[in-house]
């Protein structure tokens, strides 16, 4: 059995070397400081290599779109970034320091889970740990604070709920409210796991749109891990996909062609085009899931 995959978009060709394609497609991304660099970066668990090898420079107000099937190291990758995650080899830095746990300069947008319908936190107190949830002792609350919070929450569109528990919400509404909390500290550097994940084809438009309007009023970079492009296609600069151990990256048109993505899954893969989506074919069952003895290496869904 095979299993259908639909990424988005794409016309031209890549060459099949590993070296990354730089520097991004879009103008915006030209000149912009390097935010987010990675160097002969290499990821392991156990005798599998996720990935290797791997030369990044992320610029200011630029958009990458981290895709690849399960298991790939794709959430393992954001946890590098965070500095929660070791590298085996090679280096990632931000801002040109080494990084480290908790940089207030890193926000952060988790996979989708729904709060405890118990949980009594209200959509401005997740947006104000934002700005001030790094700060020890009990959190104080004053009249700036709060004028921050409410600026904050009318910019995601999440003014109408700021007061409600948060476990009240819909999906879509906790993301913006998610979407906030992770702007509240006005990052240069925007890490995205899975944020449209279970949200209707709406939400993830209005998510999607959302991330991309900070993005360009903060000149924020953006690195967006998802199994589904087609949502945040046109705002994308540059695909890194990740696949058996190997990547490609370069312009979403480059990467996502069948000579590439065969390539990389050593199989096969077919690249259909239809009403400006890409349906990927071939792709096997359960492919970078499992080690050797079944066990899952990581949590990504």
């Amino acid at each position: 059995m095979t299993r259908i995959t639909d990424l988005g978009a794409g016309t031209a060709r890549i060459p099949l070397a590993e070296e990354p394609v730089h520097p991004s497609t879009k103008d915006r991304a030209q000149g912009g400081r390097v935010v987010l660099s990675l160097r002969s970066a290499s990821l392991a668990f156990g005798d599998r290599t996720l990935w290797s090898g791997l030369d990044l420079d992320v610029r200011a107000g630029e958009f990458i779109a981290v895709l690849g099937p399960n298991g790939t190291g794709k959430t393992s990758l954001l946890k590098a970034i965070l500095g929660q995650q070791r590298l085996t080899q090679g280096e990632v830095r931000f801002l040109d320091s080494p990084v480290r746990h908790g940089s207030r300069s890193i926000g952060y947008i988790p996979q989708q889970k729904l709060l405890d319908p118990g949980t009594p936190l209200r959509a401005r107190d997740l947006v104000a740990f934002g700005i001030n949830g790094h700060r020890w002792g009990l959190p104080i609350t004053t009249a700036a604070l709060r004028a921050e919070v409410d600026r904050i929450l009318e910019s995601v569109g999440a003014d109408e709920y700021a007061d409600a528990p948060v476990a009240t919400l819909s999906g879509g509404e906790q993301q913006r409210v998610r979407v906030g909390q992770a702007i509240a500290g006005t990052p240069r550097l925007l890490l995205c796991d899975e944020p449209l994940l279970s949200l209707d084809l709406q939400h993830q438009r209005a998510v999607s749109e959302l991330i991309d309007r900070k993005r360009r009023e903060l000149d924020t970079a953006v690195v967006f891990v998802t199994h589904d492009v087609n949502p945040i296609l046109g705002m994308v600069d540059r695909v890194l996909y990740l696949a058996g151990g190997r990547f490609r990256i370069g312009a979403p048109d480059e990467v996502l062609q069948s000579e590439v993505l065969s390539d990389l899954y050593g199989t096969q893969v077919e690249v259909l085009r239809n009403r400006g989506r890409v349906v990927v074919l071939g792709v096997p069952d359960g492919f970078g899931t499992h080690d050797h003895d079944g066990h899952h290496l990581e949590e990504e869904h």
